[in-house]
């Protein structure tokens, strides 16, 4: 947290923008889009009722690709899912979890659901509101009216459309289900000076400490696509925010009247930015979309009685002529001018907001560029980077992002693109997919690759939903169980459990590798219940697994599947081959092999790759059919066709520009760099796992347990000693407590990684300066680290150390050091005081 202030205060601008949008007082720091946001809310309200309701109610007015998302999850889940018009629904007819609605609905038309909230709230039945943001600049919040969660997609605040993402989506809710919510929550703390912090908030929630007791499995999230919306907020503030959604809401009741005026019977109901425009006949739809096509203009064409328009900030006057040019071809008679359209505008009555939003500083005080400018290079400057030095984490593979990789994102053609264009105006995307898709496949030695999930997790998910639907194919729904080993990644028990599984551990022995009798034991305790085993390879204790072929044999003999974490495949690439090693399926994490950047906690893209068995079962949608939806697809895992296209051009990119010698070079310096970096560190820590030739894969862990007794030096203080060197600390206490996982990747130099080296063994000596009493016990370099600024630059200086000692204790700093802008973070104090806003940020600093 400490090398992240910048980025964690522009997340807590975006939570405060959403709890301010929603009048709800919690929100996340982003989920991964708007149809798995839904799906997530649905998780935490039968979370909220401890599995004890487990009916759900869907409004039919929700977006088609968010219903057919819950589907897919309720399936896993369980939950009895019911889809009907919202003025059936009924609190006192079951005892339902929760309900759906949509605010405002698909076809455009805005709702009063203030009595549906009431009459479910009575019954305990939790409200969702699927919320446009845009829209409750001048809608009453779902806050408001009684929603206990809203969600949504922040694509029109600033991201472009991307042919489907990434974008951030939103989660906000209430305070009693702040426990229950999804990914990660930024909340103020103060440091050890007594100074504000921020850090992520009351972690024991999430999947990497609840594993499979977890009601999520998200992880890689949209961080980098919410600064971007939280960035539009800033800039604009309320005032020009609810300016966009005026001039938005102006265009869209002009032209409905315009539409009324020509003889189209598309009602008097309240609406923001969406018309449904019925037909009367065929005939009518037909000449409709013919003169569409002619002034290169898509309507929406789900519903085969009406067609749909969407207006938004980037529509003109010249927009509103050419709808007005097509729809006047259907009505037999003139179209009408655009001419006062956007100034006739249509009040919106019971559902005007009357309340205030954003009123902190932060969204009214940067209303040039330069201004914007200056605030977002300030934030910039607190966050450690690559381009300051190496960022070590292990099984996060923290590797160049080349700039010309990058290049291809900034290109109308890629980022203007809607998701559910006709598919004759995407074939550079079409091609670009085939092309991704077989290179993946010859890399992963698999039949065909989905290129649909958008983060690992949800590669994990959809896999584990592959397997099922396989098993149930073959009339064996009985296979419910997935043995994991207790070193996993926790988004594989948690991905499990969303799959409606039921976790098996396998134990591993003092090398680190899988323990071959216990998981025959398993095997046999599971019998004809066994659907798959979870595997890492190499393993997450930075080994390759010598026995991972007779494993998977062993899991194929019990008629179970193999699903394979593909979070180490750096080490695998040009070396092997998931497929020739026994996996039935393994996803990609292409934010960390092949080049997408992390962006502090997403975008990603977890596409699967599958054998040929499995390929009949990879997922549909419900819009645009994917490529590789198989005959028996499951429902779709992401709200869009291909997940986050506008990103998967940096991994076509990184293959095309390297080729397969480079590809496989790149695997053997990765391995290269963490072998060396170990022998060089081995004289002065124990490497914890290693192979039968004492050498490692791609990362390796050094075991710091040891420094607790001998010197009361937990593993925190020598992650935040190495802030003081200018290195963020490698991953800490996983998979083992009280150990650091290091993985240098394949880009960094000799050079590099023997300044890492140096800080480590310079660490070591501040160690044993405590434990040969040199340095005192309690107030030392790491037990006070990191030091900030203004740490050294106090007037006073009582510690028994140096200045130098603590701020240069290295030559080479003196050239360029990085500063943490906060000190030490209390993280107890932050979850026992949780803000999670702005105006409570402010509210702690008075």
């Amino acid at each position: 947290a400490e090398l992240s202030q910048g980025r964690l205060e522009a997340l807590l601008n975006f939570q405060t923008m959403i709890c301010d949008l929603t009048a709800l007082p919690i929100a996340g720091a982003s989920l991964l889009d708007e149809g798995t946001a839904a799906a997530e809310a649905m998780a935490m309200c039968i979370a909220q009722h401890r599995r004890n309701r487990m009916d759900f109610f869907v409004a039919s007015d929700c977006h088609p690709q968010t219903i057919e998302v819950m589907k897919t999850r309720a399936s896993g889940l369980g939950v009895r899912l019911t889809i009907g018009e919202i003025d059936d629904f009924d609190a006192e007819s079951c005892q339902w979890a929760g309900v759906l609605v949509q605010y405002p609905g698909t076809d455009g038309m805005i709702r009063n659901h203030k009595s549906l909230a009431e009459s479910a709230a009575a019954e305990g039945t939790l409200v969702v509101a699927a919320a446009d943001p845009m829209s409750l600049c001048l809608l009453v919040p779902p806050g408001e009216w009684g929603a206990d969660i809203a969600v949504g997609s922040t694509q029109r605040f600033g991201v472009p459309m991307g042919y489907g993402g990434p974008h951030a989506a939103f989660l906000a809710c209430s305070e009693a289900l702040v426990r229950k919510m999804p990914g990660r929550l930024i909340g103020v703390s103060k440091d050890a000076q007594g100074d504000l912090a921020l850090r992520m908030a009351i972690q024991t929630r999430e999947q990497h400490i609840r594993r499979d007791k977890a009601t999520s499995n998200i992880c890689t999230a949209q961080v980098l696509l919410a600064i971007v919306a939280s960035m539009y907020g800033v800039y604009h503030g309320p005032e020009g925010l609810r300016a966009i959604a005026s001039r938005i809401h102006r265009m869209t009741t002009g032209i409905a009247a315009a539409l009324r005026d020509m003889g189209f019977d598309i009602g008097t109901n309240p609406v923001f930015d969406t018309i449904r425009v019925p037909m009367k006949s065929t005939e009518q739809r037909s000449k409709i979309l013919v003169a569409a096509r002619d002034q290169r203009v898509n309507l929406r064409t789900d519903d085969p009685d009406s067609l749909g328009m969407t207006i938004d900030e980037t529509t003109n006057t010249d927009d509103l002529s050419a709808l007005l040019r097509v729809f006047g071809a259907g009505s037999g008679g003139d179209a009408i001018t655009p001419e006062g359209l956007v100034t006739n505008v249509e009040h919106l009555g019971e559902f005007e907001r009357h309340s205030g939003y954003m009123t902190h500083k932060v969204f009214n005080s940067h209303r040039s560029e330069t201004e914007l400018l200056r605030y977002v290079t300030k934030l910039q400057s607190r966050d450690l980077s690559l381009a300051h030095s190496m960022i070590p984490l292990g099984s996060c593979t923290m590797k160049l992002n080349a700039a010309s990789e990058m290049a291809p994102v900034t290109w109308p053609a890629f980022s203007d693109m809607h998701p559910f264009a006709p598919t004759e105006q995407a074939e550079g995307y079409a091609k670009l997919f085939e092309q991704l898709e077989a290179w993946l496949a010859d890399i992963t030695g698999f039949e065909t690759v989905c290129l649909q999930p958008n983060a690992g997790s949800q590669g994990e998910y959809a896999g584990l939903m592959v397997i099922a639907a396989y098993h149930a194919s073959r009339n064996e729904d009985t296979r419910k169980k997935c043995i994991i080993p207790i070193s996993a990644h926790g988004t594989n028990p948690a991905s499990a459990i969303i799959a409606g599984m039921e976790v098996v551990p396998v134990k591993c022995d003092e090398r680190g590798d899988i323990m071959i009798e216990d998981l025959r034991a398993r095997i046999l305790d599971c019998g004809d219940e066994l659907a798959a085993m979870m595997i890492t390879y190499p393993s997450t204790h930075g080994v390759f697994e010598e026995h991972v072929q007779e494993i998977c044999g062993l899991i194929h003999e019990a008629g179970g599947m193999v699903y394979m974490d593909g979070a180490n495949m750096n080490a695998q690439v040009g070396l092997t081959r998931p497929g020739e090693l026994g996996a039935d399926v393994c996803h990609l994490n292409l934010h960390k092999t092949f080049c997408i950047p992390h962006g502090g906690g997403g975008p990603g893209m977890g596409p699967i790759g599958v054998t040929g068995a499995l390929a009949p079962f990879l997922p549909s949608h419900p819009i645009i059919t994917p490529d590789t939806a198989g005959e028996h697809a499951i429902g779709p895992v992401s709200a869009a066709p291909y997940g986050s296209p506008m990103i998967l051009p940096i991994s076509w990119m990184y293959i095309a520009c390297m080729g397969a010698n480079a590809l496989k070079q790149a695997s053997e310096i990765a391995i290269l760099n963490a072998n060396y970096m170990a022998e060089r560190l081995s004289g002065h820590y124990e490497i914890l796992f290693t192979n039968s030739n004492g050498r490692c894969a791609h990362e390796f862990i050094l075991d710091c347990r040891m420094f607790d007794k001998s010197a009361g030096i937990k593993i925190d203080d020598v992650a935040k000693r190495l802030m003081d060197y200018g290195f963020h600390a490698p991953t800490m206490s996983w998979p083992v407590p009280g150990t650091l996982m290091i993985e240098p990747t394949e880009s960094e130099s000799r050079e590099e990684l023997d300044r890492f080296c140096e800080a480590m063994i310079l660490i070591r000596e501040e160690i044993r300066e405590i434990e040969e009493g040199r340095a005192d016990s309690e107030d030392n370099v790491l037990k006070n680290a990191p030091h900030t600024v203004g740490m050294i630059g106090s007037d006073e200086w009582t510690h028994p150390y140096t200045r130098r000692k603590a701020a240069w204790p290295t030559e080479w700093l003196r050239d360029g050091k990085f500063w943490t802008h906060v000190a030490r973070v209390d993280n107890p104090y932050g979850d026992r005081n949780l803000v999670c806003s702005c105006e409570g940020m402010d509210q702690y600093a008075e």
